[in-house]
C-alpha cells in the first residue's frame, strides 16, 4: 500500500457552488451546502468520482429510478444561501445552523454550531487518505471523550458502539454471535455521534457501497490525538454531515435523505408464521394445512405464513428459484386458496442465486443475466447453497431486472401468492473486479455489491404494484442498505437460539431503527441451534411482540420447528402474549404511519426519548415502543424480578398494576413468567383493539383508549390513525385521526376525544376510555359516556362516536 494524505488545498472559484478545492496531487475536495443543517463533502483521489451515480440518496420523488441518479443532482435540496469568507489559510462557510471551517494546508474540516460551539473536527495531520496503488480511502475524525455512536444499521453488540471496530460487508452469517459477530447481513455506512456532555447529535452518512470498516476507538496511535475512522475498500469519500442538534432531528433528516419507510398493510403487524420444516417436509402441503388446524385448535391468531425455499426443492434435492416442487405441492393454487380462506396471506421465498443445474441457468447465462467474471465473458460462479455452485443475477442489467419482474408475476403472483420474501441476497462474490452491466456503464461489483439487494427489492415491489395496483405491496428482504426501507421490511437474519441472541436482538433492532429503516424484527426463538427451552421461548415471544416485525421462525436438520404450541405447559402464556400484540395493533399501526411520514423509529432507545438523562445514554435493552410505552424485557433464565431504571423528568405508571413511580429511580418490579414489566409515562395514551378470535379481517366493534393521568397532574395526547389498512386510499387522504387528550390535577381527570381528520368511516361505534386500576378521581369531559368498572378495578367510559367533536 502507498498511503497518501490529502494536503495543501486551493479553492478554484469562490463564486461557484459547490465549492471545489484541489489537492497537491490533483485530488478534488468538494463542499455542497444542501440545507442549513446538511452539507455534503466529497474527496475524489482520482480528481473525479469513481461512481457517478447514487441509489441511496433519493430524488425529489422520494425514490430513485433503477438506473440510479446523478450524484450531483441538487434538485432534492433547497441549497440555501450561505456566507463565505475565503482566506488563504481558512475558508469559512456559515449557514443559518452551521459554521464550517476548512483548513487549507492540512485539508481538515472543523464543524461548529452557529453559536460557535464545536461539535466535530477532522483529525489533524491528515484527515483524508487513500492508497495510490489501490482503491482504499480513509476519513479520520477526532474522537471526543463523551461521544457515543449509534446506528450502523443492524450490527451486533450493545447500542453504543464506542470502542468497537465494525466491518460492513454483506455476509450470509448463519448462526452468528449477536453479541460480537461481525460482519453481518447489511450495509449501513451511517451513524449518529452524540456528545453526552453537550447533548449535541449529528449524523455522518457515507454514500458508498464498498466494503467498509468503522474504527470507533479500537485503534490508538501515541503520535496522534484520539481518533476514529472510516475506511472503504473502493469508491470515494462522499459523506453527508447531518446536524441535529437532537437525535430525533438527525433520524428524521437522514430518513428524508434516503427515503421514508413504505407503509405496509395493517395485517402485516400480526403474527407472521414461518418454519423451514413445513415446506421441506415430504408431505409439505399436508403439513401446511396442519399449521392452520393447530392455529384454530389453540386459538392463535396469525396473518401470514412464509413459504421457505422448500417449495422449490426438486427431486434431485436442489432448490431452484421460481419452480414448484409438484411432488410435495401437487396443487399450489389450492394450497394458497386454503390459506386465504383461513384469512392468511402467503409469502414466497425467492433468491437471486441460480445453481448451475437450474433449468433456466443456460438460457440466462447466454443472455448475460449474471454478474460476469473479471477475466472472461462468462458468469462468475461461486459457492452458493449446501456446497453447490451457482451464479447471481445482475440487477444492473435492465433485461435481467425486467426478467425478474416477469418471473415474480408469472410464477408467484399469478398463483395467488401475496408477498415476495427476498432472501440470500448478500452476493458472496469475493472477486471485487467481477463485472456488472451497470445499466450501460460497466461497473466492478466491489463498488456496488449491496446495490443488488436494493434493486432486487425494488424490482419485486414494482412487480407487486403492477399486479395489484390498488393494494399496498408488502415484501421482506434479508440484506439491504439505506433505501431498503422504501421497499421492504427486514429482519436480523439467521440468528442462534440462546439468551445472548434474545438480549442483543434488541440493540440490533434499535440501531437499524435509528438508521432510517424502522420496520424490522428477529426470528423469535432462534433460527438455528437447539430448540429454545420453554422459559427462553416465553421471554423471546414476550419481547418480540413489541417489535415491528413479529415472526417465529426456525430451521433444524431433523425438521422440528419453533411453534407457539410446542410446549403445552406454557402455551397459555404464549397465547396471551400474542393476543396482547393484536390488542396493540391500533397503537402499533399509528406508529407505522408516523414512521412512514416522518422517519420516527417505532422502537426507540431511551437515549432517543430522554437525551438529558445520562443513565439513558448507553441503555441497550430497555426501550420505548413509540412515545408512550417503556418495555423492560426479561433476559435471564430464572428471573422473576426485574430491575428497571425509569428515566428522569417524568412519573411512570406500571401498565399491569396502575402503581405510579417517580422517574430517575431504579426499582425492582415483579416479572412473573406470565408477563414482562411495562411502564407508561405521565399522560400516556395507548389505543388498543379487541382480540380477534382467529385470523382474517378484524372489524372491531369497540376501540379502547387506555389513558394514564398522573395523580400529581399534567397533560397528554395521542392521535391514532384509522384507514382501511389494505389499499392505497390512505395516500389520497382517506383516513381518520382520532385524537385522545387527557388533563389531570389532584382533584379530577378530564378526557377529550375528537376526530379533526375524518375521511374514513370508522368500523366501530364507540370508544372505550379506560382508566388505570386505583384511579378514583372524578372524570370530566365526556358527558355522554357510560361508566362501568371491570373486575380489575379499572373504570371504563364508553363514548359514542356520534357525540365526538370533529
Amino acid at each position: 500500500m502507498r498511503i497518501t494524505r490529502l494536503r495543501h488545498l486551493t479553492l478554484e472559484d469562490p463564486a461557484s457552488h459547490p465549492l471545489v478545492f484541489r489537492g497537491a496531487r490533483g485530488e478534488r475536495l468538494r463542499v455542497s451546502v444542501l440545507e442549513d443543517y446538511l452539507v455534503r463533502v466529497e474527496v475524489c483521489p482520482d480528481g473525479a468520482p469513481r461512481l457517478a451515480r447514487t441509489w441511496m440518496v433519493t430524488g425529489p420523488s422520494g425514490d430513485v429510478p433503477p438506473g440510479g441518479r446523478d450524484r450531483d443532482d441538487l434538485s432534492p435540496f433547497s441549497t440555501p444561501a450561505y456566507v463565505l469568507d475565503a482566506g488563504d489559510e481558512v475558508v469559512r462557510v456559515t449557514t443559518a445552523a452551521l459554521d464550517l471551517r476548512i483548513h487549507m494546508p492540512e485539508a481538515r474540516l472543523e464543524w461548529r454550531a452557529r453559536d460557535g460551539r464545536p461539535f466535530a473536527r477532522d483529525l489533524a495531520g491528515g484527515a483524508y487518505a487513500y492508497d495510490r496503488a489501490g482503491r482504499i480511502v480513509y476519513h479520520y475524525v477526532e474522537r471526543r471523550p463523551a461521544e457515543r455512536y449509534y446506528g450502523f444499521g443492524e450490527v451486533s453488540g450493545p447500542l453504543d458502539k464506542a470502542g468497537r471496530r465494525l466491518h460492513l460487508r454483506p455476509l450470509n452469517a448463519l448462526g452468528y454471535n449477536a453479541a460480537c459477530g461481525d460482519p453481518l447481513y447489511k450495509h449501513f455506512p451511517f451513524h449518529i455521534a452524540f456528545d453526552g456532555d453537550s447533548k449535541t447529535a449529528y449524523g455522518l452518512f457515507y454514500d458508498n457501497f464498498a466494503s467498509a470498516v468503522f474504527d470507533l476507538g479500537r485503534e490508538v496511535d501515541h503520535y496522534r490525538d484520539p481518533y476514529r475512522y472510516y475506511r472503504a475498500d473502493d469508491g470515494d469519500i462522499d459523506y453527508y454531515l447531518i446536524y441535529g442538534p437532537t437525535i430525533p432531528d438527525v433520524v428524521e433528516r437522514f430518513s428524508r435523505l434516503t427515503g421514508r419507510m413504505a407503509l405496509p398493510p395493517r395485517w402485516s403487524l400480526g403474527y407472521l408464521g414461518s418454519a423451514m420444516g413445513y415446506t421441506d417436509a415430504p408431505d409439505a402441503q399436508t403439513a401446511l394445512s396442519q399449521f392452520l388446524e393447530r392455529c384454530r385448535e389453540h386459538d392463535i391468531p396469525c396473518d401470514l405464513f412464509h413459504l421457505s425455499s422448500g417449495y422449490t426443492l426438486g427431486q434431485d434435492g436442489r432448490r431452484y428459484v421460481f419452480t414448484w416442487a409438484h411432488d410435495r405441492f401437487p396443487d399450489p393454487r389450492g394450497m394458497v386458496d386454503m390459506f386465504h380462506r383461513a384469512g392468511l396471506k402467503v409469502a414466497a421465498n425467492i433468491k437471486p442465486g441460480f445453481l448451475t443445474t437450474h433449468p433456466c441457468y443456460t438460457a440466462l447465462a447466454s443472455t448475460g443475466a449474471f454478474v460476469r467474471s473479471a477475466d472472461a465473458d462468462t458468469p462468475e460462479v461461486v459457492d452458493f447453497w449446501a456446497g453447490e455452485r451457482g451464479a447471481f443475477l445482475d440487477f444492473t442489467n435492465a433485461a435481467t431486472y425486467r426478467w425478474w419482474q416477469e418471473r415474480v408475476r408469472e410464477s408467484l403472483l399469478s398463483a395467488g401468492l401475496d408477498v415476495t420474501w427476498n432472501d440470500n441476497n448478500e452476493y458472496p462474490i469475493w472477486d471485487d473486479d467481477a463485472r456488472c452491466a451497470g445499466f450501460g456503464e460497466p461497473t466492478r461489483i466491489g463498488l456496488i455489491r449491496p446495490l443488488h439487494a436494493l434493486l432486487m427489492a425494488q424490482a419485486s415491489r414494482q412487480a407487486q404494484q403492477a399486479y395489484r395496483p390498488d393494494e399496498r405491496p408488502f415484501l421482506i428482504s434479508r440484506s439491504g442498505c439505506p433505501g431498503i426501507q422504501r421497499y421492504a421490511q427486514t429482519w436480523s437474519g439467521d440468528n442462534t437460539t440462546s439468551w445472548t441472541s434474545l438480549r442483543f436482538s434488541i440493540p440490533m433492532g434499535l440501531g437499524l431503527s435509528l438508521s432510517g429503516a424502522p420496520n424490522t424484527g428477529s426470528d423469535v426463538g432462534g433460527f438455528t441451534g437447539d430448540k429454545p427451552e420453554p422459559e427462553l421461548f416465553v421471554r423471546w415471544v414476550q419481547t418480540g411482540v413489541f417489535h415491528p416485525r413479529f415472526t417465529i421462525h426456525s430451521w433444524r436438520p431433523e425438521g422440528s420447528a419453533n411453534e407457539p404450541w410446542m410446549y403445552p405447559e406454557v402455551l397459555p402464556i404464549i397465547r396471551e402474549a400474542i393476543r396482547l400484540r393484536y390488542r396493540l395493533i391500533p397503537y402499533l399501526y399509528s406508529l407505522f404511519v408516523e414512521a412512514a411520514e416522518t422517519g420516527s423509529p417505532i422502537i426507540r432507545p431511551l437515549v432517543y426519548a430522554f437525551p438529558g438523562d445520562p443513565c439513558c445514554h448507553t441503555e441497550s435493552f430497555d426501550f420505548m415502543l413509540g412515545p408512550h410505552l417503556l418495555v423492560a424485557p426479561v433476559l435471564e433464565a430464572g428471573a422473576r424480578v426485574r430491575r428497571v431504571y425509569l428515566p428522569a423528568g417524568l412519573r411512570w405508571c406500571d401498565f399491569h398494576t396502575g402503581r405510579w413511580w417517580d422517574g430517575g429511580e431504579t426499582i425492582d418490579v415483579p416479572a412473573p413468567l406470565e408477563r414482562i414489566p411495562l411502564f407508561v409515562p405521565s399522560g400516556g395514551i395507548i389505543p388498543m383493539g379487541k382480540v380477534p378470535s382467529f385470523v382474517g379481517p378484524r372489524p372491531d366493534d369497540v376501540r379502547q383508549a387506555y389513558v394514564f393521568p398522573d395523580p400529581c397532574g399534567g397533560r397528554g395526547t395521542f392521535a391514532f390513525v384509522e384507514d382501511d389498512g389494505v389499499t392505497t386510499a390512505y395516500a389520497r387522504g382517506e383516513r381518520t385521526h382520532v385524537v385522545v387528550e387527557v388533563a389531570a390535577d389532584p382533584e379530577r381527570v378530564t378526557v377529550a376525544v375528537s376526530t379533526p381528520v375524518n375521511r374514513y368511516a370508522l368500523p366501530y361505534r364507540t370508544i372505550d376510555v379506560v382508566l388505570p386500576s386505583g384511579e378514583e378521581r372524578p372524570a370530566a369531559g365526556l358527558p355522554d359516556s357510560v361508566c362501568s368498572v371491570d373486575a380489575a378495578g379499572q373504570r371504563h367510559l364508553l363514548v359514542p362516536l356520534s357525540t365526538i367533536r370533529r
